[in-house]
C-alpha cells in the first residue's frame, strides 16, 4: 500500500512539472517583480529573441504620452518568452526607468534571474535610460546585471549568427570613446564578415537610424557613426534597434532596419503624413511588441509577437524571411 502511495506521489509530481505555469505579476508600483515563478521543463526552441523599451513609465513621461498598463504588458511579453525558453534574449536598452537607480531594478532581475537559472543566456545594450541622471552609477548597475557588456560595444554569436552589439549614447561618450568605438566596430565587422563559421551579422543599438516617431524622431549620429560599415559588409543583413516606442520595418539598398521598441514603455505617436518614411510595416502597428529570429538553413525567419489590445494573450503577427 505504501509503495502504491509513493507511485501516485511521483506520478503527481511529475504532471505538476510538466504542466508548471507562468505566474504573472500584476500591474502596479515598481516593487512588483514580473514573474513569481517560471515553468522549470519548458522545451527550448532554437530561437534568439529580441525585446526593447521594458523600462517603467514616469510621471514626466506621463504628462504627454497616455499609460495603458504598461507594466502588466511588460510582464505579459517577458513571460511568454520565457514560455518560448530561446538560446538567448537580446535586451536592446532601457531597460528600466532609471539605470543608475537600485529600486528601478528590483522587477527586471527577477526576471534576468529565472532566465539564467533555466540556461537561457540574456545580453544587453545601454538605452538612456539605462544612463539617466548618472551615468556612472548606471553604467555600474547595468554591468552587474549584464557582465558581458562593454561600453563601446560587443559580440554575441549564437547558432552561427552574430549579433553586434553598440552603445549609441552619443552625448554621454567622449570623442575618444567615439573613436575608440568606431575603429573597434569597422574592424569587428572586418572579422566577423571573414569567418567561415558566421553565417550572418545582425548590428543592434538603442537610437533607431531610421523612425517615423514624432517623439524621437531618426538618429544622424546613428547614420554617421554606423551604417556606413553596415551597408559595405556583405554579411550585413538586418539593423535592429528601439528607443521608438513602436514597430517599423524600414528596407535600403537590400538591408533591413527594424524597430522594436514595444516592450511597455509609453506608446509613441508616428508620423503618417506624406513626409513620413516608406514603413514597409504601416499597416503592422501593434502597442506591444518582442522579436524572435529562428536560422532555417541559410534564411532567417522573423516573428513580431504582439500583445492583443485586451491584454487576453500574445500572438504572432508580423513576419518575413532573410536570405543569409
Amino acid at each position: 500500500m505504501k509503495m502504491v502511495i509513493h507511485q501516485i506521489k511521483s506520478l503527481l509530481l511529475v504532471y505538476l512539472s510538466v504542466f508548471a505555469h507562468i505566474s504573472i505579476a500584476q500591474s502596479g508600483s515598481d516593487n512588483h517583480g514580473f514573474l513569481k515563478e517560471c515553468a522549470p521543463d519548458v522545451i527550448a526552441h532554437n530561437e534568439i529573441d529580441f525585446i526593447s523599451d521594458t523600462q517603467q513609465p514616469m510621471a514626466l513621461e506621463e504628462i504627454k504620452l497616455h499609460p495603458n498598463h504598461n507594466i502588466k504588458a511588460t510582464s505579459l511579453l517577458l513571460a511568454d518568452i520565457l514560455k518560448q525558453k530561446p538560446l538567448a534574449i537580446y535586451m536592446l536598452g532601457d531597460v528600466v526607468a532609471v539605470g543608475s537607480s537600485n529600486h528601478k531594478w528590483s522587477a527586471m532581475d527577477k526576471f534576468i534571474d529565472t532566465c539564467r537559472k533555466n540556461n537561457i543566456a540574456v545580453h544587453g545594450l545601454l538605452g538612456n535610460h539605462d544612463l539617466m541622471w548618472s551615468r556612472r552609477k548606471g553604467e555600474i548597475n547595468f554591468q552587474r546585471r549584464f557582465p558581458d557588456n562593454v561600453d563601446i560595444g560587443y559580440v554575441s554569436i549564437t547558432d552561427s549568427i552574430a549579433v553586434v552589439m553598440l552603445n549609441s549614447n552619443f552625448k554621454k561618450l567622449s570623442a575618444i570613446e567615439i573613436d575608440k568605438q568606431e575603429h573597434w566596430y569597422t574592424s569587428t565587422l572586418d572579422k566577423l564578415n571573414s569567418n567561415s563559421s558566421v553565417k550572418t551579422i545582425i548590428v543592434s543599438c538603442h537610437h533607431s537610424p531610421y523612425s517615423n516617431s514624432l517623439i524621437v524622431g531618426s538618429s544622424a549620429r546613428v547614420q554617421r557613426y554606423f551604417l556606413p560599415a553596415f551597408m559595405q559588409t556583405a554579411k550585413c543583413t538586418l539593423f535592429i534597434t528601439g528607443h521608438a516606442h513602436a514597430f517599423e520595418h524600414f528596407k535600403y539598398s537590400g538591408k533591413n532596419f527594424l524597430v522594436i521598441g514595444g516592450g511597455g514603455g509609453l506608446h509613441q505617436p508616428l508620423d503618417t503624413s506624406a513626409r513620413r518614411l516608406p514603413d514597409v510595416a504601416f499597416d503592422y502597428k501593434p502597442m506591444f511588441h518582442y522579436l524572435s529570429i529562428q536560422r532555417k538553413g541559410d534564411e532567417l525567419l522573423l516573428t513580431s509577437h504582439f500583445l492583443k489590445s485586451d491584454f487576453s494573450g500574445i500572438e504572432k503577427g508580423y513576419l518575413f524571411e532573410l536570405k543569409m
